[in-house]
């Protein structure tokens, strides 16, 4: 019967992963999150410079995905006794967990890209007729 299936451990352990990976997504589905992240695991960089780096986001924007990577525990702020202030944010210990995470999907990327460019090379032009 159908119902059986519902108790193996193939069908539990499908369903924890599903859950995993939909509180992964709730964390990390913003559209500028792991561009952040991203960014962030190869160094610290101030506001300003994310700003300007993350062509098309908005300054208000980017401060509430810093404040959210913040509260995740993912990024550090950290703020110098300098004059003028400045502010830098870093990755965490636990924020560089997903580097590897944002090193495959950036893998996949390019070998995507790569394929859909010898996809469309291949092609033959339509004819026109008319």
């Amino acid at each position: 019967m159908e119902n059986e299936n519902l108790d193996s451990p193939t069908f539990t352990e499908c369903m924890r992963k599903v859950r995993a990976i939909d509180d992964t997504l709730h964390i990390l589905s913003g559209k500028w999150t792991l561009v952040l992240i991203s960014h962030l695991c190869y160094r610290p960089m101030r506001y300003s410079e994310l700003l300007k780096d993350l062509n098309g986001i908005a300054g208000k924007v980017l401060s509430r995905e810093l404040k959210d990577l913040e509260i995740n525990g993912l990024i550090i702020r950290e703020v110098s006794e300098s004059q003028p202030v400045t502010v830098t944010y870093k990755i965490s210990q636990y924020g560089k967990s997903l580097k590897e995470l944002t090193d495959g999907l950036a893998d996949w990327g390019l070998q995507h890209r790569e394929r859909i460019f010898n996809a469309a090379k291949f092609e033959k032009p339509m004819s026109v007729t008319r």
